[in-house]
């Protein structure tokens, strides 16, 4: 078995001076067999913060003051800061809170009251389920939720638990340097196709209301920069392959993406880095037949991740 660790170290980008490599030159990228779990690494954090308190996997559901929008959530005074110094001053605001995010076990439905009302399930009916997986709370009161079917009434760390044994080989990064307000949509998308994780590189705070309350179940990582991101990449024996509309970039409707990979998306805009496009393996274009020069990174994201799941994923579960 190849070691992918080492191929993906080797690579160049063909938008970078040394040179120019896609994937159809190294068959090694096309169908690489499923690696290790993701693990956390020096430089990579994870804040997927829930419901059931801190982080979706602890004790203590219904969160509180650590949960969204709480004095120790997203944003509050030890929320998206660090030691690390990555973060800016403005960072530590709570203005990346949208409203979605602190309003109870209805609270990633519509804005309308009137629309929460008609989605979910109501009390439990009967006695109750014995399984640890089952909240309490949403037993007693029903469960508004935008969840499907098979996940209603459980906790969101039993969800998130589940979700994580059958997730999908490829991951999303996105450059944040001017706090992204696509990186919310590109959350919920990931979670929607099952993205291992999404990776935010660069500025920790971000919109949260697009992601209507779906960054609860899905892995969230932070880098500083792209070669930060490219050096766990490498570790982890995932391909970088850049999302962009650039002169010399192959259309995604024709290659045949890697199974282990990290679709990386630019700053809305500006697009991919130079920082980025010296690290990618393969920059990937999104045709387009209208007037526009671009499509915002939300859409491009779904695109393409949609793209990897037409190529590896089977159907999805009943």
């Amino acid at each position: 078995m190849p070691d992918h660790g080492q191929h993906t170290e080797s690579l160049t980008s063909p938008f970078s001076p040394r040179g120019r490599r896609g994937v159809g030159d190294s068959p090694d990228l096309q169908g690489c067999p499923a690696g290790p779990a993701v693990r956390q690494t020096s430089g990579v954090t994870d804040d997927r913060k829930g419901r059931d308190g801190v982080s979706a996997h602890d004790a203590g559901d219904h969160g509180g003051a650590a949960g969204h929008g709480g004095a120790a959530g997203h944003g509050g005074a030890d929320g998206h800061g660090g030691a690390d110094g990555q973060v800016g001053a403005d960072d530590h605001a709570d203005l990346d809170v949208g409203a979605s995010d602190d309003v109870g076990a209805s609270d990633d439905v519509g804005a309308s009251d009137d629309v929460a009302a008609e989605v979910g399930v109501g009390p439990w009916e009967g006695p109750w389920p014995d399984d640890p997986r089952y909240d309490p709370e949403l037993l007693a009161n029903g469960d508004r939720r935008n969840v499907v079917d098979r996940y209603r009434y459980w906790r969101v760390s039993a969800i998130v638990a589940d979700l994580d044994t059958r997730r999908h080989d490829f991951h999303v990064a996105i450059e944040n340097w001017r706090h992204d307000l696509n990186i919310g949509t590109v959350v919920r998308t990931a979670n929607a196709f099952l993205a291992a994780a999404v990776h935010i590189v660069g500025r920790r705070r971000w919109n949260r209301r697009g992601a209507m309350v779906t960054d609860r179940y899905q892995h969230i990582h932070y880098h500083p920069d792209v070669p930060a991101l490219a050096r766990w990449a490498r570790s982890e024996g995932l391909v970088l392959i850049g999302v962009d509309n650039l002169p010399g970039a192959v259309p995604i409707e024709t290659v045949q993406l890697p199974r282990r990979c990290v679709l990386l998306f630019g700053q809305e805009g500006p697009g991919l880095s130079e920082s980025a496009r010296e690290h990618v393996s393969l920059v990937c274009s999104i045709a387009q037949y209208g007037s526009t020069r671009s499509i915002n990174a939300g859409v491009a994201s779904g695109i393409a991740m949609h793209t990897w799941i037409r190529q590896h994923a089977g159907p999805p579960p009943a």
